[in-house]
Formats: C-alpha cells, sequence, structure tokens
C-alpha cells in the first residue's frame, strides 16, 4: 500500500488574494503550533532536570555567559526584567542561581550560577539531541531552520520601529 501524494500548495503568485486570510497560510499561525508543539516536548524532557522550559532558557544563557546583570540576562531571553524576577526567584530558591545587588549601584541585580547550578549543565547535554529526535530532523536541517528563523526575526525587528513610525 502506497501513501497518498503530499498535496502540492500553489506558488504564491497563482493564490487569489482572499486565500491569504486562511488559517493554514498564516506563517504566525504556523510558528505558534510549532512553538506549542515544542513546548510539550520540552516539558517532558526538561521535567528530569526539574526546569521549565522558560527556566532552560535562563540557565543556558548563564551556562554560556556566566554572571550577569538581570538586565543584560534579559536582553538575551527577549523578557523584561518583570517577566524574569519570579523565573530568577524560582531558581534561586531551588539553588541553582544566585542573586545579588551590585554595590556600585543598587538597582542592578547580578545572577550568578551556583555549583548545583553549573553541575547540572552536565546533565542538560543530552536535551538538544532528545528534542532533535524527537523532530525527525537532522541536526544540519534544525541549523538551517533556526539561521532562517534567525534572520526572519531580524526582519521582523527591523520592520518593528518603521511600522510604529508609520503608526504614530
Amino acid at each position: 500500500m502506497s501513501a497518498s501524494p503530499t498535496p502540492q500548495t500553489p506558488p504564491a503568485a497563482a493564490v487569489p488574494d482572499t486565500e491569504w486570510l486562511r488559517l493554514d497560510r498564516q506563517i504566525c499561525f504556523s510558528l505558534h503550533a510549532a512553538s506549542r508543539a515544542f513546548n510539550g516536548v520540552y516539558r517532558v524532557v526538561l521535567k528530569d532536570l526539574g526546569l521549565t522550559y522558560p527556566q532552560y532558557l535562563v540557565m543556558l544563557v548563564l551556562w554560556e555567559h556566566g554572571d550577569l546583570p538581570v538586565k543584560k540576562l534579559g536582553e538575551h531571553l527577549r523578557l523584561d526584567s518583570g517577566t524574569l524576577s519570579p523565573l530568577l526567584k524560582r531558581l534561586e530558591a531551588a539553588g541553582l542561581v544566585t542573586r545579588e545587588r551590585s554595590a556600585h549601584d543598587e538597582r542592578s541585580v547580578r545572577v550568578g550560577l551556583t555549583g548545583q547550578g553549573a553541575a547540572l549543565r552536565e546533565r542538560a547535554l543530552e536535551v538538544p539531541r532528545r528534542i532533535a529526535a524527537a523532530t525527525g530532523f537532522e541536526l544540519a536541517e534544525i541549523g538551517e531552520l533556526r539561521e532562517r528563523l534567525d534572520r526572519l526575526t531580524g526582519a521582523l525587528d527591523a520592520a518593528a520601529p518603521a511600522e510604529a513610525r508609520r503608526n504614530r
């Protein structure tokens, strides 16, 4: 028994304008659906580490860059301090990070890894392989997709200020 052929999507120029308002033609929805699916896989994979997906992202930045001010950590993660603070409190309560106010500027808080947080990195080494296995993609394909998404993000970041200026 052979699998049915995958229907071909017509070229963009051949698609009537009204078809572009279909949900299945929206890149934003495809990205949203993929993000939700990834979160589900990460939830299972990260359970062994005792981390949520947002906490894992914080740990990735700290493993890569070491101690950072909360503001810099937020820049890496594209999160504001109001979103980041509860994450950091939970990671601190779990014994994975420390938070210290700067002696020079009391408004600035530095986040660093504890020994337990640094040691967790070894156990996390399996996460990317498990995620790759769940996608069915080769590592090179995942790299290419990530690069394209990074380009997309850069283009959207560049377009947002121009759009904001036009809407004033």
